[in-house]
């Protein structure tokens, strides 16, 4: 069956709002739903009917049915595989701090198709948190160069994010997630997303994927 990431036109403004649509069927579903139109998404929502209904007829690989709606369970699925959350990239964590131990202890990545492999910090006594290997900084460079993980996620202070994006680039990572309150100075080709934890993923993950993918057309 024909991938519809590589034959669908999808707007960046329209791959933001794809994961409340997606919350929110996903809680219908739980309440036993079998059908939901873009009308009523739009109330739950508080986003224009109008809007809504253009959004999901760009990814959804069947038409909404009269007086029914989309069925939920497909609308569903064609959501998932358009996020990519059917698939799973791996990335590493560079700030074992408070934020960072949350990060690594969060389970819920996993359902949106990230997997954070282990973390990096400046503390010289390795670790794990939960399930995570934590490593001094030291040895970054060297795991990516040998793993060729292509997502980092920053969670370091401000005066330290630049040079950790600067040590991320240069051992190959393609797109940073970056947590630190700052501009991070990187080059043109580096995806960058700056704190909606969904939202940040669903754009790095289909910009990644589509920059792998040489006939895929989202802009």
């Amino acid at each position: 069956m024909k991938d519809r990431r590589n034959s669908l036109i999808v707007l960046k403004s329209t791959l933001g709002r794809l994961p409340s649509y997606y919350c929110e069927i996903e809680n219908r579903i739980a309440r036993g739903d079998e059908f939901v139109s873009s009308t009523s998404i739009a109330e739950s929502l508080g986003i224009n009917p109008v809007q809504v209904r253009k959004d999901l007829a760009s990814i959804s690989s069947e038409p909404g049915l009269p007086k029914k709606g989309f069925h939920i369970d497909k609308l569903l699925e064609d959501l998932k595989v358009y996020l990519g959350y059917d698939r799973s990239d791996e990335a590493v964590l560079v700030g074992v701090g408070a934020l960072g131990h949350v990060l690594l202890h969060y389970g819920g990545f996993a359902k949106y198709g990230l997997e954070i492999v282990a973390g990096f910090d400046i503390d010289p006594k390795e670790k794990k948190v939960g399930e995570k290997h934590v490593l001094h900084i030291d040895k970054m460079v060297p795991f990516l160069k040998r793993t060729h993980i292509n997502i980092g996620i920053i969670a370091v202070p401000t005066s330290e994010a630049q040079g950790v994006a600067d040590m991320l680039v240069a051992a190959g990572v393609q797109a940073i997630w970056n947590f630190a309150p700052t501009t991070l100075n990187l080059p043109d080709n580096i995806l960058v997303k700056n704190e909606n934890l969904a939202a940040s993923l669903a754009l790095l993950s289909s910009e990644l994927h589509r920059r792998k993918e040489p006939n895929r057309n989202t802009v």
